[in-house]
């Protein structure tokens, strides 16, 4: 009767835990790929539109305006000359 409670140790691994969690991802991305194709495919334009005007708020931010491309030391260049 000692079998009985070991059957609590017999855990499948981790590697074999995410495996069948990657499957079953991939079955259920396949599944809603599948009947959603039209209505994504249909979002395709206006999901590029919009990628237009967030590109631009969010990489314009490291050089400060649109007055000057150029660092520092171009402007200081430019009025010592």
């Amino acid at each position: 009767m000692d079998d009985d409670n070991r059957w609590l140790d017999r855990r499948p691994s981790k590697g074999t835990f995410w495996l069948m969690v990657a499957i079953a991802l991939a079955v259920m991305g396949f599944l809603l790929w599948e009947e959603h194709k039209v209505h994504l495919l249909g979002a395709l334009p206006w999901l590029i539109l919009l990628a237009c005007p967030l590109m631009h708020v969010f990489m314009h931010g490291g050089h400060g305006g649109h007055g000057s491309h150029g660092g520092q030391d171009d402007h200081k260049r430019g009025h010592d000359e």
